[in-house]
């Protein structure tokens, strides 16, 4: 699979991301309201986010999204792909945007333009979302997306992270809320 497309809709483009775009990413990421019900609450600090980029960038499956009416980042996204028990997978998540997009159909369509990709691909996809992190969870659970059984422990700062596992079947993409 793909996982750097250039993905086109309405109101977003998703392309590739650069390391020149770590100017306009920080400039969202560093508010701290972007990650205040995320595991890694503290990623609006530069050195927190400044490992997050560096990560993205070189698992090679980061996207920036771009508002196309204003021509300017609005946010972020990534395809992982992985293998468990029950098979390979499409993993897709770490997205974070800009609060003044929030509750405005960007993420919809980011998850879309995504979901319709991957599914070239994949017959399952996969969401992992910190217990807490109960914006995207809701966010996952309006796109058809279910709660699995399945769930994975870390550990950040010392504590206890728990992550839920959510999947989206390609069936019930087709025929779910993002159907087009």
């Amino acid at each position: 699979m793909d996982r750097q497309p250039i993905l086109e809709g309405e109101r977003v483009t998703l392309r590739p991301m650069r390391a020149d775009d770590w100017k306009a990413l920080y400039a969202i990421a560093s508010d701290p309201a972007v990650w205040e019900q995320h595991p890694i609450h503290d990623r609006w600090r530069e050195e927190v986010f400044a490992a997050f980029f560096a990560e993205a960038l070189e698992e090679k499956g980061a996207l920036v999204v771009i508002d196309r009416a204003s021509d300017t980042i609005v946010g972020s996204s990534q395809f992982r792909e992985g293998e468990d028990e029950d098979g390979a997978f499409v993993e897709m998540g770490w997205t974070f945007f800009a609060p003044k997009v929030w509750g405005k159909g960007i993420n919809p369509e980011v998850k879309r333009l995504m979901l319709a990709h991957a599914f070239q691909f994949a017959d399952i996809v996969q969401f992992k979302v910190g217990e807490t992190n109960y914006r995207s969870r809701i966010a996952v659970e309006r796109i058809g997306a279910q709660r699995t059984r399945k769930t994975h422990l870390a550990q950040y700062q010392g504590k206890r992270v728990l992550h839920l596992i959510y999947a989206l079947r390609k069936e019930d993409f087709e025929t779910g809320p993002l159907a087009g």
